[in-house]
């Protein structure tokens, strides 16, 4: 009895102090959000009618970073006490969103930019190994990622009008004076946490290190197949963030309030996905729900061809968003039953990398489909490419691998 009310106490205090963790999180994001749209006033003071290609150009600086520097900025991190480096992180984003409204030369956002952008690449792989080691039992783990998923939709909404009503009292200074404020304000939070430093011993070289984690996700047939699914994601995201504003304001003629409804209807499909993995999660393996997410998602790209007006287009987006939220949010799950608490890190750090890679090439290929040819061989091709990665998950990621005990899964496969 006395070890059962021991226990639950423990249990406690780790969520105790998850939700103080994940509310640092949130005011970080927040902070990046407010960031973010400060960034894009600042380009249109420094470069008036070329700003969209300066903001285009800081948006692939940040997609660079992730790709690249997240596997080696988390091979460095492993090795640094956990608490200490997401302060320390929080604190570089703080400087440079202080020092964006000085600067005055488009080269210097540019250097900015990639610092603050690798410096959230390394926070979130960092971030998202520690919950596994707070939140032990799966379902309470599950609610975590599924709250951290909400925690970056809600931000997606939440910034741009909490910007917007911040700069009917402020100046652009004031915006990024607000975006810092975020930040510290997480750093203070995460100062006094008591968090799970890692128990392993780090070996082998950095470069060594950092290969490893790639070498694990080609190794792991279930991880192989969430390789696949990253792609059918990113190619349902691509479309919705590239070409909902062509859509709507190009071809049904409507003005930008209805972009960003429409963009919220994205959100909330992944919202309410990301709310089923939970519901979902002691009735259905990973796979299954993983594999449905893909299809929704793929369906979801070739019904938007039978998309004729405004009204029409949102049950697309939502059932798009949901789809991208079920292939994507159990991932975490799927990476904490695939690894040892050695290789965690480096597996985080690996998918982010892996996913970011996706959108970076998928990004591009949506706006030219859609700009040069038009919004219907977006939607097909798209579709094609997400039909594809699901079919190549699906052989990839056999079924039953998913109810093999990872520990054992992952050393008879990478030995």
């Amino acid at each position: 009895m006395r070890t059962a009310a021991v226990s639950q106490r423990k249990i406690s205090a780790a969520k105790a102090v998850y939700y103080r963790l994940l509310a640092g999180q949130v005011l970080a994001l927040l902070g990046t959000g407010i960031a973010t749209v400060g960034l894009a006033l600042l380009a249109y003071d420094l470069a008036g009618d070329n700003a969209g290609a300066v903001l285009g150009t800081a948006l692939s600086i940040k997609m660079m970073a992730y790709v690249v520097v997240t596997p080696l900025a988390s091979v460095f991190a492993e090795r640094l006490p956990r608490r200490a480096t997401l302060v320390a992180l929080d604190l570089i984003r703080a400087g440079v969103a202080l020092s964006l409204p000085f600067v005055t030369r488009v080269w210097e956002i540019y250097l900015l930019i990639f610092v603050f952008q690798a410096a959230s690449a390394t926070f979130t792989p960092v971030f998202q190994a520690l919950i596994p080691d707070l939140l032990q039992d799966r379902r309470e783990y599950a609610r975590a990622l599924s709250l951290s998923r909400l925690a970056v939709e809600l931000e997606n909404v939440a910034s741009p009008l909490i910007a917007g009503l911040l700069l009917l009292f402020v100046s652009l200074f004031g915006l990024f004076v607000s975006a810092v404020a975020g930040f510290l304000l997480s750093a203070a939070i995460i100062v006094w946490l008591n968090l799970p430093e890692a128990t392993h011993r780090v070996r082998g070289g950095r470069w060594q290190r950092a290969a490893h984690g790639l070498r694990m996700f080609l190794a792991v047939p279930r991880l192989r197949g969430l390789t696949a699914l990253n792609i059918a994601v990113a190619a349902a995201t691509a479309m919705v963030i590239v070409n909902t504003v062509v859509i709507v304001q190009g071809e049904f003629g409507l003005n930008e309030r209805a972009v960003a409804f429409a963009l919220t209807v994205f959100g909330a499909g992944s919202v309410t996905g990301a709310l089923l993995f939970i519901s979902l999660i002691e009735r259905a393996d990973d796979r299954l729900m993983m594999m449905a997410g893909g299809l929704v998602a793929g369906a979801g790209l070739f019904a938007g061809l039978g998309v004729s007006g405004f009204v029409a287009l949102q049950p697309v987006w939502f059932f798009l968003g949901v789809g991208c939220a079920l292939a994507q949010t159990p991932a975490g799950v799927l990476i904490c039953r695939s690894s040892r608490e050695g290789d965690r890190h480096l597996l985080y750090a690996t998918q982010f990398a892996l996913f970011h890679l996706c959108l970076l090439a998928a990004y591009p290929l949506a706006g030219w489909i859609g700009a040069e040819i038009s919004v219907a061989a977006a939607f097909t091709t798209l579709g094609l490419i997400a039909a594809f990665s699901v079919i190549l998950a699906l052989r990839l990621w056999p079924p039953g691998d998913g109810l093999v005990p990872a520990a054992q899964n992952t050393d008879r496969r990478t030995r």
